[in-house]
């Protein structure tokens, strides 16, 4: 069996047990072999992970990052690699080469010939998404449980018609989420912004929201994901008379309304920040009738946020329960800023030295007391909402989590 076989038939074997210490770094062994060191290294990061003194691990590290260090650039591409530092943008380039898109582009018979470059195949699945256990319960309640069991829809006399409007702070994985529903449903994944559909010319936002609401339908089942429904849907009581933003949210709710007949197998998902700027009528049934607060990241899910973003770096020692531990009340962007900026403290030490020193806790330490949470002037904000206009109990959801966090 050549060398490609083997290094194919122990990658489907580390897919399937990845605590197979042994089995990885034998594995790394014949990548470096091969010269393949990035890869090489993302293995060995693994193995570290789970056992952080393991001397083979270690001493793989090192020679695949010393290799990495002396490779000099292959003729007529490019100067060689400085030989006081490391040339990060040849280990960048084949990093992006190993790491899986999230998206799979769609066969011919699922999305539409036309519509390859807005419509795609979402691999996400909500067990991809950490913790947030409240949330998926909401998302197999009022979406996914319906939709799977039609029988029952039926018998109830229930329907999925209408849209469901993920809210909360910024950077909490509310887009994430979207695309984990639409990987539930084996559905197409049609993301859409208001550079999307908003134009200067009079009659063309209209246009362009009828054209995104017939894509959508060309390619069911489809999730329509609005993002920043805040921004396409407006108040309109808060917009001038001339404004284009108010024929877009006009539009919206016409395709919206047009749900019963013409949008069977369209599940239309909005996301926002500001639920309290969207235009009450996007709210009534029908359209954006479901609410689903999507807090700050529980420790299980900081966990693994962190596991994401340092996933595929030179790592040693790395202890994600104590990075969740000690950033209770990050954002999920918060935390992915703490893994990026640990990392360029590890990068700019390795360029220093010409030797690729992995990321320690001492990096992630001093990337944690650098970066304060984002998210305070948004529940500031959200307090005073639920003050003083939650007399109907829209965000009692949001209320009750106040509390819990004492915000109030």
């Amino acid at each position: 069996m050549s060398n490609d076989a083997v290094i194919r038939e122990l990658s489907t074997a580390v897919e399937r047990d990845p605590d197979a210490i042994e089995l990885r770094l034998h594995l790394a062994g014949l990548l470096a072999d091969q010269g393949r060191y990035v890869e090489a290294l993302g293995h060995c990061t693994a193995a570290l992970n789970k056992d952080p003194a393991n001397a083979d691990a270690l001493a793989l590290l090192q020679q695949c990052s010393a290799a990495l260090a002396a490779e000099p650039a292959a003729a007529g591409e490019g100067p060689a690699a400085p030989k006081d530092g490391f040339d990060w943008s040849t280990a960048e380039k084949e990093v992006s080469d190993i790491v899986q898109p999230a998206f799979v582009e769609a066969p011919a018979d699922v999305v539409g010939e036309d519509d390859y470059e807005v419509v795609q195949r979402s691999a996400v699945r909500l067990d991809d998404v950490a913790g947030m256990a409240d949330v998926k319960q909401q998302l197999e309640l009022s979406l996914l449980g319906p939709i799977r069991n039609p029988e029952l829809m039926k018998a109830f006399k229930v329907s999925a018609r209408g849209g469901l409007l993920l809210y909360g702070p910024p950077g909490c994985g509310k887009t994430f989420i979207a695309k984990a529903v639409s990987g539930e449903l084996g559905a197409n994944f049609y993301q859409v912004g208001i550079a999307d559909v908003l134009h200067r010319w009079l009659g063309e936002s209209e246009r362009s929201m009828r054209a995104v609401f017939d894509t959508a339908r060309r390619n069911t089942p489809c999730v329509l994901f609005f993002d920043e429904v805040d921004a396409l849907g407006h108040k309109r009581s808060a917009l001038s008379g001339n404004s284009g933003i108010r024929t877009v949210v006009n539009s919206l709710l016409e395709e919206l309304d047009s749900a019963a007949s013409t949008n069977d197998g369209v599940y239309v998902l909005g996301a926002t920040n500001a639920p309290w700027d969207v235009d009450a009528a996007l709210r009534r049934p029908g359209r954006f009738d479901r609410m689903i607060f999507v807090g700050l990241p529980d420790a299980e899910a900081r966990t693994g946020i962190a596991r994401f973003h340092l996933q595929d770096r030179p790592l040693s020692g790395i202890d994600l329960k104590s990075i969740a531990s000690r950033t209770d009340g990050f954002s999920g962007a918060d935390l992915a800023h703490v893994c990026d900026t640990a990392t360029q403290l590890a990068m700019a030490d390795s360029v220093r030295s010409g030797e690729v020193r992995p990321v320690t806790m001492a990096d992630v330490d001093a990337a944690i007391a650098q970066i304060r949470p984002s998210a305070g002037p948004w529940f500031e904000t959200a307090r005073n909402v639920v003050e003083f206009a939650n007399n109907d109990g829209t965000y009692d959801e949001l209320a009750k989590y106040l509390r819990r966090r004492k915000f109030r």
